[in-house]
């Protein structure tokens, strides 16, 4: 009984429930990023190199593979050095990269802000000011 009472209470502490939801986000930012990737950066970088489609590109390295073959069936029949996938991870990872910059970047920008304007706040008088006050006054009625 004493295990489930401290799993439940670790696994409601804020630090935890923050990181699941990050996670959570951070698996749909990842298919989202994905999706630019494949779908609109390669496209583009193909149309400009004349259609190449990098995913695909390998180097054989058993002599049963047949030139023109898919990545996928060369993989089939023997070893490949799949460089083109490396490629397009190696897109994925700096354009994901690149997100997380701009976002921490701007989430850094606004704390700033914020911290500017409170510390531009009329900041009241101390604790040990009033008393000071107060006593000042006592004296000066007496």
């Amino acid at each position: 009984m004493g295990f489930i009472k401290e799993f439940k209470e670790f696994a409601m502490k804020g630090n935890v429930m923050d990181m699941a939801v990050g996670v959570i986000i951070g698996g749909a930012f990842g298919k989202i990023i994905s999706s630019l990737v494949d779908d609109i950066i390669m496209p583009l970088i193909g149309t400009v190199t004349g259609g190449i489609d990098f995913t695909n590109k390998y180097i054989a390295l058993s002599d049963k593979i047949v030139d023109g073959m898919s990545l996928e069936k060369a993989k089939e029949v023997g070893a490949v050095f799949a460089y083109g996938q490396f490629l397009q991870n190696i897109v994925d990872f700096i354009i994901v990269a690149l997100c997380i910059f701009v976002m921490l970047k701007a989430i850094n920008k606004l704390a700033r802000k914020k911290k500017e304007e409170e510390a531009a706040a009329p900041a009241g008088p101390t604790t040990e000011e009033l008393l000071t006050d107060i006593r000042d006054l006592l004296k000066n009625k007496q």
